[in-house]
């Protein structure tokens, strides 16, 4: 897998498809790598006539890890968090999404589409607030606004992501990510247990570095409330939610819909806060259409 300088920091990708077609930048979400996009999704999407990038968000799998960055703890960030009140981390969702501006400049990429999913869509959101220019179009997938008054994760799930595991263990660390994927999964789209095996092991063996999600979370935190700033995007934007997603509920999408100008919302019944394989094909057709129409547009 290639890495390379972005920001100032060591950032690992993958690039997918033609080099001469438009550039499609997929960002992930908290704790979580760059293999979480399916590659069912990126083969789709490539199909559709697209070059696609992942990579590595700093502090997890293969990129830059900022060992020894001081945090305020899960609980008390999460507790802070519902009582709207400010604190300190060691980075920001503006230098995370600096470090995709900072990819697509290492590969020499102008302009891309750029698509983030839960925390890569306040990624994705922070790049079309900062670097508009950068960007032909954004999609916004399974995520919000910042806005601490909207309906909140279930308990259930914000237990199952927050609690460490109780060893390090494979096989412990095994059933705590495949607890996770079916506690804030899509009830209509479950995976079989061998491939959601499969795919925790991959992930685990590929990297395992839990210190980096308090870190990341505590840049979510840190960053607020978006809605102000998000008024001012005059990026296409495209909203994707899953109507049954229990960490981030669908009204977080509305909410980022509700301000940026123009925003169009594609929901889809049974999806929940993960990117199910039967939804990769109509998933890339949203994502193309989106493309194609800000493309006619200019």
């Amino acid at each position: 897998m290639p890495a390379t300088t972005a920001n100032s920091i060591t950032i690992h990708y993958d690039d997918h498809g033609d080099p001469s077609h438009p550039v499609v930048l997929l960002v992930m979400g908290l704790g979580a790598q760059m293999t979480l996009w399916p590659m069912e999704l990126v083969e789709a999407l490539v199909a559709r006539g697209f070059r696609v990038i992942r990579y590595d968000n700093r502090d997890i799998g293969l990129s830059h890890k900022f060992d020894g960055a001081k945090h305020p703890g899960i609980l008390k960030m999460v507790i802070w968090s519902k009582l709207g009140l400010r604190i300190k981390s060691p980075y920001s969702l503006s230098d995370m999404a600096a470090d995709g501006i900072g990819l697509l400049d290492a590969l020499g990429i102008d302009r891309a589409h750029v698509v983030g999913a839960s925390m890569g869509g306040m990624i994705v959101q922070t790049m079309a607030i900062e670097h508009p220019e950068r960007l032909l179009t954004m999609t916004s997938i399974m995520s919000t606004t910042g806005h601490r008054k909207l309906p909140q994760a279930t308990p259930e799930a914000m237990k199952a992501l927050t609690t460490r595991p109780k060893s390090m263990d494979e096989e412990v660390l095994v059933a705590h990510g495949m607890h996770l994927w079916r506690t804030i999964g899509s009830p209509a789209y479950p995976l079989s247990d061998e491939r959601l095996r499969a795919d925790v092991l991959g992930a685990i063996r590929r990297s395992t570095y839990p210190q980096g999600l308090p870190r990341q979370l505590s840049a979510i935190i840190a960053d607020g409330d978006r809605r102000e700033r998000l008024k001012r995007v005059s990026t296409p934007t495209l909203v994707i939610h899953g109507e049954d997603d229990p960490l981030v509920p669908l009204p977080g999408g509305e909410d980022t819909v509700a301000h940026i100008p123009g925003a169009k919302l594609t929901t889809f019944p049974g999806m929940g806060h993960d990117l199910p394989l039967e939804l990769a094909e109509p998933m890339a057709d949203a994502i193309a259409e989106h493309a194609r129409g800000a493309a006619v547009a200019a």
